[in-house]
């Protein structure tokens, strides 16, 4: 089933200063969007307002045609998000966490994802970047949930492990509707549909490196 959500007017301030102002995207299942901004331009303040943990001054959206309230998005299981930080404890091993995600057969599918054997028996604090939000990907993207945000998925990531979850997303992709911001921004080139450039409070619609160059987000060449 191809599940869609669509959210229009997102506006949000903070003490006066606009963020975000009547933005509208789009995501459906088999679609990856990259969303683009500088740095305090709201595109975090967009995936937590979307994720339903931070109250957007004004926002409405559908799932699959039907409105849903914002304070639904958790209850309903709609949106799974990879914020920027860690958020598994350090001093457990990778073999450990799997279960207090998972229970039975379900756990199979994180056991026996690619790599894991190398890395089952690793503390999590010891892990590099990539391992670590490799395995991060692998919990919150098996959840059921049809949709899945992700903050800066290859932001300090090695160049193997970007690989591995570059093509990790492009199949999980039939299954999800996929959101992605980061600023390596040829990563997730790589792998988006559709591209967005959050600019002046607003979302633009971009299609390749140069036009990310015009809309100002890199330099001119």
């Amino acid at each position: 089933m191809r599940n869609t959500l669509s959210v229009k007017q997102v506006s949000k301030s903070f003490k006066g200063r606009t963020i975000l102002d009547n933005v509208s995207l789009e995501c459906e299942t088999g679609q990856i969007t990259g969303i683009f901004g500088r740095n305090g331009s709201g595109k975090s303040t967009l995936l937590k307002i979307l994720f339903g943990v931070l109250k957007a001054d004004k926002i409405h959206i559908t799932f699959n045609q039907k409105y849903i309230a914002v304070e639904d998005i958790i209850p309903e299981q709609l949106i799974a998000y990879l914020p920027q930080g860690p958020f598994i404890p350090k001093y457990l091993k990778v073999r450990d966490i799997i279960p207090m995600y998972y229970s039975g057969d379900e756990q199979d599918k994180i056991f026996y994802a690619p790599k894991m054997h190398k890395i089952a028996n690793i503390k999590i604090g010891n892990l590099s970047m990539g391992e670590l939000r490799y395995i991060e990907l692998l919990l919150v993207s098996n959840l059921s949930h049809p949709f899945l945000m992700l903050d800066e998925p290859f932001s300090m990531v090695e160049p193997l492990y970007k690989e591995h979850i570059k093509e990790y997303l492009l199949n999980l992709k039939d299954k999800k509707g996929i959101l992605i911001t980061d600023h390596y921004y040829r990563d997730v080139l790589e792998v988006s549909n559709n591209n967005l450039l959050l600019d002046k409070h607003c979302l633009i619609t971009v299609t390749n490196q140069q036009e990310l160059i015009k809309g100002g987000y890199l330099p001119k060449q």
